[in-house]
């Protein structure tokens, strides 16, 4: 009993470090004065967001660091860079120290890596504390990663609300107290014990309560905005309290699980329309692991819509027949995947999808001056890392309803994509206070969405053993997007600038609806792009997902 509370200790520790670890989200709020400190443009400006991603090409780094260092050191280390990055950052915009502008976009690159080191500690902690749930461990603690944002803007406006300055200094101090409050749980972890059938399904329902907890702790944050500090002390010792509170929910469900034995059959209705997985199928990526490659076609049964000839449902176009996946969880190693169809066009749609949202949170703070909404940059902060949480927290969807409504993962992420274009021309056309904030909340919606999923999709389609190699190949289409869009926004942006205009003294400024425009009209392009990608992954394919699904159910009921 001793040895399952600390995990959920862990568990809670991590979600900590991923509240407090997504420090480049709060970049736009910051940004127009670090413009204006440094004196740069708004192309130069852009090289510092993307020197932050461009970490996120390193992250390979934390795992060989864990070869030859324990996971606490790679920890501290991690909030060394941070503090180091944004700590010198902070000392530059205060004007104590003057540094060159490629000194700066170094510590950008030293605050990104951090981030992507913080990352790997909080998945190997889930992957080796929750092996029966890991999808549901890591979509809950990676769901808080995008409310990083809004709990930082809620700690800034406690403290001093007319200094932007003050989010580098927090950054810089916080992921470090953070880290000295996650030590106790991670060196008290328990030793690896294979979980019981009810041990399973208890473990379930302590993650449906911690889902219920986290819904509450996202409207909470989105809903309720401080007028003045003394409002915002008081909501921030709120935010506080409900990052504590899941320490107690499962001491309750153990303790009710003592006096009540047989608490799981209730929830064990036939006609129930949600249904908990059963012990003998824990988790698709242990069924994954297996490697059952070879399809006995006695079990099998594909229904008859996909019974079209020896393509499996591939298109007799000859785009959909090329190298069409046909058996889910085969590992690839990186010159086969490099040659699989199937990867480039999950990479355009991840590059053309969830990165092109992530550059569109990198200029919320230029977006909103240009447009006179300066005064509201920290609530459309807030609104995007809200929606942005709420979209990863439902990408564990699939994994909770798939017993009555499956539909492949790929086909998921295509949904996701979907508000992305819309954001973008609903922007171009309209750029009203609430057309703002309704843009931000959809781009926050698709972009979390498929941020939180990649790692389970890339694992599907690519195998689960080669799952780390894979996606940071995937994720190198961050820091090209970064440069690539942010590059033709600061363009469009640099084009129509003139010296001294709105609140930023003597640096380049633009303001009205001419400065982004065009942008988003090029933004909203080449999202449909990546929505044509990510439905053309999915109809390749939905066949093997199908076959997979189809396996599995065959097995489960022999």
């Amino acid at each position: 009993m001793a040895g399952q509370s600390r995990k959920w200790m862990i568990l809670v520790a991590t979600i900590w470090i991923q509240t407090f670890t997504g420090t480049n989200f709060d970049f736009s709020a910051y940004s127009s004065e670090l413009k204006a400190v440094l004196g740069v443009s708004q192309v130069q400006l852009n090289y510092l967001a993307t020197a932050s991603d461009l970490g996120k090409m390193f992250g390979w780094s934390s795992g060989l660091a864990l070869m030859y260092l324990p996971l606490w050191a790679v920890m501290f280390t991690a909030a060394l860079m941070g503090f180091i990055g944004y700590g010198v950052q902070w000392l530059i915009m205060q004007k104590v120290i003057a540094l060159p502008y490629f000194v700066v976009f170094l510590l950008c690159f030293l605050a990104g890596c951090s981030i992507c080191w913080f990352n790997t500690v909080c998945f190997i902690l889930c992957i080796k504390n929750f092996s029966s749930n890991q999808p549901l461990a890591l979509s809950l603690t990676v769901s808080f990663n995008g409310l990083s944002a809004a709990f930082y803007n809620l700690a800034e406006k406690s403290l001093n609300p007319s200094s932007t300055t003050l989010y580098l200094l927090l950054n810089a101090f916080i992921p470090l107290l953070t880290s000295v409050a996650a030590l106790f749980p991670i060196l008290l972890q328990p030793p690896v014990d294979v979980l019981s059938s009810d041990a399973v399904k208890r473990d379930q329902f302590i993650f449906i309560a911690l889902n219920l907890w986290a819904v509450v702790t996202g409207f909470y944050l989105l809903f309720l905005h401080s007028l003045n500090a003394a409002t915002a002390r008081f909501l921030f010792a709120g935010a506080i309290f409900l990052l504590v509170f899941p320490f107690g929910i499962p001491g309750v469900i153990y303790a009710r699980d003592w006096f009540h034995r047989t608490i799981y059959s209730s929830f064990q209705l036939p006609s129930s329309g949600f249904i908990l997985v059963d012990a003998d199928d824990l988790e698709f990526h242990e069924e994954l692991l297996s490697q059952e490659n070879n399809v006995d076609d006695s079990t099998v049964h594909i229904v008859s819509r996909q019974n079209t000839g020896t393509s499996e449902g591939c298109s007799c176009e000859t785009v959909m027949k090329k190298d069409c996946l046909t058996v889910l969880g085969e590992d690839h190693k990186a010159p086969i995947l490099l040659r699989r169809v199937d990867f480039w066009l999950y990479y355009l749609a991840y590059l053309c999808g969830g990165t092109i949202g992530l550059v569109y949170s990198n200029n919320l703070g230029q977006i909103a001056q240009s447009l006179g909404y300066y005064s509201m940059t920290s609530r459309l902060i807030t609104t995007y890392s809200s929606f942005s949480f709420f979209a990863r927290l439902l990408s564990a969807a699939p994994d909770f309803i798939r017993t009555k409504l499956y539909f492949a993962r790929t086909g998921w992420l295509a949904i996701a994509l979907l508000p992305m274009p819309m954001a973008y021309f609903l922007l171009a056309v309209n750029s009203g206070e609430a057309a703002v904030h309704v843009g931000t909340a959809l781009v926050g919606l698709a972009m979390g969405f498929i941020f939180a999923a990649a790692v389970s999709v890339t694992s599907e389609l690519f195998g689960p053993n080669s799952v780390g190699v894979n996606h940071n190949i995937l994720i190198t289409n961050i820091p090209i997007g970064s440069l690539v869009y942010g590059v033709l926004s600061a363009v469009v942006y640099d084009s129509h600038a003139e010296f001294g205009l709105g609140l930023m003294g003597d640096s380049m400024v633009c303001m009205g609806r001419k400065c982004y425009g065009l942008t988003f009209v090029f933004w909203g392009c080449i999202s449909i792009l990546g929505l044509a990608s990510s439905l053309l992954l999915f109809l390749r394919t939905r066949p093997a997902y199908d076959r997979f699904e189809q396996k599995k159910r065959s097995t489960i009921l022999y």
